[in-house]
């Protein structure tokens, strides 16, 4: 989309060349996006799953698809009174953004779904991603009843969520200047991998970095400038590392409407 048309271009125009030199110096390698250490303090936000009330268990993504493919038919298939090709969900670990898939669905959180397979949330020196949860799979292929997290992009709720908790818990609140990077790997043709894709803006206006930007993912890292805090959410992982301040980190962990984890190992 050409710049002049773009309509963030105005709340989140171009940053100037450089704006990411202190992570690549800090990080390393950015492409799927600069994880920061614990500055002085981090925890992971993990993307939302979903768990349908009336979705067959028995039942794979892998399964319905190899069946549909079978019998060539077009039209969506009712399963446990849920015609599940309307709902437009595959078989997991979507890539891009998500919202609350609808009526129906409910949220299902990590920590309830480890106490049920006996799976840690995230296995110890790993981190959170398609690895995660291997007892709620059948040979790879999550049941039909569940929507597992997406993959390299917050969802909707969350997003909203954790914008809210950065606000209260920056100097400045809405009006904290920060800069949002997009991965490459988030913009399809249009990534450019000699020259990263950086906009600057301000807090309050962040709901258009979700909604209205160039690529179908969340940026792969956000960050105050005065870098008092920054989030990375890496493309192939399923939950964004947030580094910061103790009291950030605390509100985040006790935040009912998020669902944050410490991972040692990783900071």
């Amino acid at each position: 989309m050409p710049e002049e048309s773009n309509p963030m271009s105005s709340l989140w125009p171009p940053a100037p060349p450089g704006a990411t030199d202190w992570l690549l110096e800090l990080c390393g390698d950015g492409l799927t996006g600069f994880m920061p250490p614990a500055m002085p303090d981090a925890v992971w936000v993990l993307n939302a799953m979903y768990e349908h009330e009336q979705g067959p268990t028995d039942i794979s993504y892998d399964e319905y698809h190899q069946a549909r493919l079978a019998d060539g038919s077009t039209e969506p298939h009712m399963v446990g009174g849920l015609a599940f090709d309307a709902v437009g969900i595959t078989t997991g670990g979507d890539l891009g953004r998500a919202r609350h898939p609808g009526s129906g669905w409910q949220r299902l959180r990590w920590a309830e779904l480890a106490r049920r397979t006996g799976d840690p949330m995230v296995p110890d020196g790993l981190l959170p991603s398609y690895r995660c949860f291997p007892s709620a799979k059948k040979e790879g292929s999550w049941p039909l009843s569940m929507i597992p997290p997406t993959e390299g992009s917050l969802d909707r709720e969350t997003w909203n969520r954790l914008i809210a908790s950065l606000t209260q818990y920056s100097p400045a609140g809405s009006d904290t200047r920060c800069l949002a990077y997009y991965s490459p790997l988030t913009l399809g043709a249009t990534g450019d991998f000699d020259n990263p894709h950086v906009r600057a803006g301000r807090l309050r206006d962040a709901e258009i970095l979700y909604d209205q930007s160039e690529a179908e993912f969340s940026p792969s890292n956000l960050w105050a400038d005065d870098r008092s805090w920054a989030l990375c959410t890496d493309y192939d992982l399923w939950a964004t590392k947030v580094v910061g301040s103790p009291a950030l980190i605390n509100a985040l962990l006790s935040d009912s409407e998020i669902e944050a984890v410490r991972l040692p190992w990783t900071s």
